[in-house]
C-alpha cells in the first residue's frame, strides 16, 4: 500500500514515519521547500524522542519519501492523509484554508479511487466541506472518479508520540462506507495485532471525539489548578489532596498535577475551537469557558508570587528561568506559560536568563534576544535574585543545591511545577514557593 501525507509538522511527520516503520510506502509532502530539503538531508524540524533515528532509518531504506508536489505524490496512492495546520482565527474558530486546499489539490490530480483522511484536528462538519471541495474539482474535470472521506484524529502526546502511535490505546476512525472501513482496517492492521482496538464510528462523532478528549483533559488540569489555589489559601496541601482524589478510580491520577497552566498545540486551540463550534450552534459551553479562563489566569500565577515577594519592586531584578517549552521532552513553545511570564517580568523591569534542554532555539525564533540564554542550568543562576522553574524537565529534579546557593544572590526558588519537596527546601536553607501549598506557615 502507498499513502501520501500532506503536511510535515508534528502530526504529519510522526504519522508518516511510523507508517513507514511497518513497511508502508509513504511520501510526506510540504509546501516548505527548505523543510523538505532538510528532511532529505536528515535535519528534523521538531524535537521528539526517537523520531530522528526512525526518519533516517526509513528514508535510507526507501520506504519514506519527501516531496513538495502533492499532485504527483498521490499517483498510485490509495490513501491521502491531510495533516496540515488548522491555526485558530481571531474568534477562536479553526482556520480550514489549508485543509481545503489539500482537498482541492487531490481532486485536481487524482487518477483512481482515493480515501481522503483528515488527520488534523478539525471542527465538526469539516469532512463534508472536504467532500464538497473534492467533488467541485472533479466536476471541473468532468470526472466521475470514486472517492471516500474519513476522519482519523490523532491522540499523540508530545514527548511520547512514537510510542503513542506504535502502541495506541485506541485508534478512532470515522467512516461512512464499507469500502473506507476495509481500507482503514488494512492500513492499521500492523498496529492492532497486539489487541489495540480500532473504534469505527460515523465521521461527525470522530471529529467530535478529538475535541471532547482534549477538552476533558484540559478541564482536569484547570480544575486541579483552581483547587490548588484554594488549598494555598485555606492551608491544605494540594499534593495530599491530589493523592487522595487520584486513588478514586473514577478520577485517576493523570492530569491532576497542579502547575502554571497548560499550553502546547492542542489544548488551548481545541478548547477555543469547541467553544466556537458551540456558539455557532447557539449553545453556551459554560464549563469550558471557565476552563479557559482559569488556565489563562494560571499562567500568570508565578509572576504574581514573585511580584508579591519583592513587594512590587522588580526593576533590576535578575530572574533565572529553568524551562521554556510548554512541557518536557519537546521544544514546542506554542501557548507556553513561559511566554506569558517572560512578558510580565520584562514589563515589570526585571531581566530573565533562561535555560531549556531543547527549546532555546525555538525561543530565539519566537521572541529573539529579549532574554538571555544560558549554556546550562547552573550558568543561568549566576547572580540571580531568584530561580523560577517553569518546565519539569527530568534534569531539573535533582540539582546540586549547594552549587545553586553559591551561584545565586538569594537562595530563593519559585517552583511552577511542584518538583521539589517543601520540607527539604527549608532544610537546605531555601525560601521556597510552589503551587497549592502555603510555604510561609
Amino acid at each position: 500500500m502507498k499513502i501520501a501525507i500532506a503536511g510535515t509538522g508534528y502530526v504529519g511527520l510522526v504519522t508518516g514515519t511510523c507508517f513507514a516503520e511497518v513497511g508502508i510506502d509513504v511520501v510526506c509532502v510540504d509546501v516548505d521547500e527548505k523543510k523538505i530539503e532538510n528532511l532529505k538531508n536528515g535535519i528534523i524540524p521538531i524535537y521528539e524522542p526517537g523520531l530522528e533515528e526512525m526518519v533516517h532509518r526509513n528514508y535510507e531504506k526507501g520506504r519514506l519519501h519527501f516531496s513538495t508536489d502533492l499532485g504527483s505524490s498521490i499517483k498510485d496512492a490509495e490513501v491521502v492523509f491531510s495533516a496540515v495546520g488548522t491555526p485558530p482565527d481571531e474568534d477562536g474558530s479553526a482556520d480550514l484554508k489549508y485543509v481545503l486546499e489539500v482537498a482541492r489539490t487531490v481532486g485536481q490530480h487524482m487518477q483512481d479511487y482515493i480515501l481522503m483522511v483528515t488527520k488534523s484536528t478539525v471542527p465538526v462538519g469539516t469532512a463534508e466541506k472536504v467532500r464538497k471541495a473534492m467533488k467541485e474539482e472533479l466536476a471541473k474535470r468532468k470526472s466521475d472518479l470514486d472517492f471516500d472521506v474519513a476522519s482519523n484524529p490523532e491522540f499523540l502526546k508530545e514527548g511520547a508520540a512514537i510510542d503513542d502511535f506504535m502502541k495506541p490505546d485506541r485508534i478512532v476512525v470515522g467512516i461512512d462506507t464499507a469500502k473506507a472501513q476495509k481500507v482503514m482496517q488494512q492500513l492499521y492492521k500492523p498496529f492492532t495485532l497486539n489487541g489495540h482496538p480500532v473504534i469505527f464510528m460515523d465521521i461527525v462523532s470522530a471529529e467530535m471525539t478529538k475535541y471532547a478528549a482534549n477538552s476533558m483533559l484540559a478541564t482536569k488540569i484547570s480544575f486541579m489548578n483552581d483547587i490548588a489555589n484554594l488549598c494555598e489559601i485555606v492551608g491544605a496541601d494540594v499534593n495530599m489532596v491530589r493523592k487522595g482524589i487520584g486513588s478514586d478510580t473514577r478520577i485517576g491520577h493523570k492530569f491532576i498535577y497542579p502547575g502554571a497552566g497548560y499550553g502546547g498545540s492542542c489544548f488551548p486551540k481545541d478548547v477555543k475551537a469547541l467553544i466556537k463550534t458551540a456558539e455557532e450552534n447557539k449553545y453556551n459551553l459554560r464549563v469550558l469557558k471557565s476552563v479557559e479562563e482559569v488556565n489563562e489566569d494560571q499562567k500568570a500565577i508565578m509572576f504574581r508570587k514573585i511580584e508579591k515577594y519583592f513587594k512590587g519592586e522588580l526593576k533590576g531584578k535578575k530572574i533565572a528561568m529553568w524551562g521554556l517549552s510548554f512541557k518536557p521532552k519537546t521544544d514546542d513553545m506554542r501557548e507556553a506559560p513561559s511566554l506569558v511570564i517572560i512578558d510580565k517580568l520584562l514589563k515589570a523591569g526585571a531581566s530573565v536568563r533562561a535555560y531549556d534542554p531543547e527549546a532555546m532555539d525555538e525561543s530565539k525564533r519566537r521572541i529573539g534576544d529579549i532574554i538571555e540564554y544560558a549554556p546550562d542550568q547552573y550558568d543561568a543562576l549566576i547572580d540571580a535574585d531568584c530561580l523560577l522553574l517553569i518546565t519539569e524537565w527530568t534534569e531539573f529534579r535533582f540539582p546540586n543545591f549547594n552549587v545553586m546557593k553559591k551561584l545565586m544572590k538569594n537562595p530563593l526558588i519559585f517552583d511552577g511545577r511542584n518538583v521539589f519537596d517543601v520540607a527539604e527546601m527549608k532544610e537546605r536553607g531555601f525560601k521556597y514557593y510552589c503551587i497549592g501549598i502555603n510555604t510561609e506557615k
